[in-house]
């Protein structure tokens, strides 16, 4: 009867499934809030330095990470393609998270140092003309356009107040460290340290 009941009555039936979601939700999440394996930076990671820290948010503005995964499954397909699997430790100082599922291109959690530096800057200025069956747009503004770094110490500030260990120090010198690079020197740096804290193979 009861069953019934619920089934009649859509307000109450609504209210039921929400309630049941959000305690679902809830058993589900709270648990890794203080789970060691989510909130432990992995041995020797570092927020990122200040040139990284705008390359990440060029890469962001860009749109990269909607066709690029940041995060190797634990698969054997996976790991023998791209290196060790993900794990939750390498991205606690990340906000946003870069994890993501749709990969229009290559996983790039493991990228960093497989390529120079010369071969990051020819693939953004023209993706072509280092794999030609790419289909990656180019990014030749990203060539043009300099940084001033007037907002960097600001963003680490505020990336300070949910956790990421950045210092004064950091914060003093983030301007000098950004200023006069160009957008694809950062976003090359940011590249160039995905993924070097564990071994790719």
């Amino acid at each position: 009867m009861n069953h019934d009941l619920i089934e009649r009555k859509t307000g109450l039936m609504v209210a039921l499934i929400i309630l049941v979601i959000s305690l679902g939700g809830l058993v589900e999440i709270l648990p890794l809030f203080s789970s060691e394996s989510t909130t432990t930076p992995v041995a020797g990671l570092k927020p990122l330095p200040a040139l990284e820290l705008e390359g990440r948010d060029i890469y962001i503005r860009e749109g990269c990470h909607v066709c690029h995964t940041q995060m190797v499954r634990p698969l054997r397909t996976e790991t023998e393609r791209y290196g060790h699997y993900s794990v939750a430790g390498e991205s606690v100082y990340e906000h946003p998270f870069l994890w993501g599922s749709k990969r229009t291109g290559p996983d790039l959690a493991r990228v960093g140092g497989r390529y120079s530096d010369d071969w990051q800057r020819a693939h953004l200025y023209n993706p072509r003309a280092v794999v030609p069956e790419s289909t990656m747009p180019a990014f030749p503004w990203l060539f043009e356009r300099t940084l001033d770094g007037e907002e960097t110490a600001a963003k680490m500030k505020a990336l300070a107040t949910v956790g990421v260990p950045y210092t004064d120090a950091d914060m003093a010198g983030a301007q000098k460290a950004v200023a006069g690079h160009s957008e694809a020197d950062a976003l090359v740096a940011y590249l160039q340290q995905l993924g070097t804290l564990l071994s790719r193979r």
